[in-house]
C-alpha cells in the first residue's frame, strides 16, 4: 500500500516519494500525479551491472543501453518498452544516476492503453532527498531489493 508518505508491505513500512502533484485520479500524460488505484506489477527491469543477485518471483528483464519507455501519445508504442533509435518522445531507462537500477512496472493504463492517459508508472529508486517524482513511487534501493523478494504475480499495489 502507498500513501503520500509511506509504502507499506505486510510489516515493512518505508518512506517513499510520489508525484509532485500528489495522489489522485490520473487524467493525462505529464500531469505529475501518482494514480490512485490498485495495480499489478507486470515486470521488473534492472541494471545487472549495478544490481547483483536480484531475487523476485516476478518476471525480470535486464535494462540494456538501447532501452526506453515511450511517453509520446502520437506513437503506436505509447506506454510500452521501446528500443533506440526511436522517433518519438521517450524516457531512457539506462541512466547515469541510479534511479532506474531497479524498476517495478505497474499495469497502469495497460489494458487497454488509452492515448494521453499517462505512461510509465513505476516503483523505482528514490533520490537522496526523496524529491517528488513525475508520477512514480520511489523508495530507497535497499528497501526495494528487500520487498521484491516476497512479491509475485498476485502481488497488488494499492495507492490511496
Amino acid at each position: 500500500m502507498v500513501n503520500k508518505n509511506f509504502l507499506t508491505y505486510k510489516n515493512y513500512k518505508v518512506k517513499c516519494a510520489i508525484g509532485k502533484r500528489g495522489i489522485n485520479k490520473k487524467k493525462r500524460e505529464g500531469d505529475l500525479i501518482t494514480p490512485k488505484g490498485t495495480f499489478s506489477i507486470i515486470k521488473v527491469l534492472y541494471r545487472k551491472d549495478r544490481v547483483k543477485g536480484l531475487k523476485t518471483k516476478i518476471p525480470k528483464k535486464v535494462i540494456e543501453k538501447n532501452m526506453g519507455w515511450c511517453d509520446d501519445p502520437r506513437s503506436n508504442k505509447y506506454n510500452q518498452l521501446i528500443k533506440y533509435p526511436f522517433n518519438f518522445n521517450s524516457e531512457k531507462l539506462f541512466r547515469p544516476d541510479n534511479t532506474y537500477d531497479i524498476v517495478l512496472v505497474l499495469d497502469f493504463n495497460m489494458n487497454p492503453i488509452i492515448k494521453n492517459k499517462g505512461s510509465a508508472i513505476f516503483i523505482h529508486i528514490a533520490k537522496e532527498k526523496f524529491n517528488p517524482t513525475k508520477g512514480c513511487i520511489a523508495i530507497k534501493k535497499k528497501d526495494l531489493k528487500e520487498i521484491i523478494k516476497n512479491f509475485d504475480a498476485r502481488t497488488k499495489v494499492k495507492i490511496f
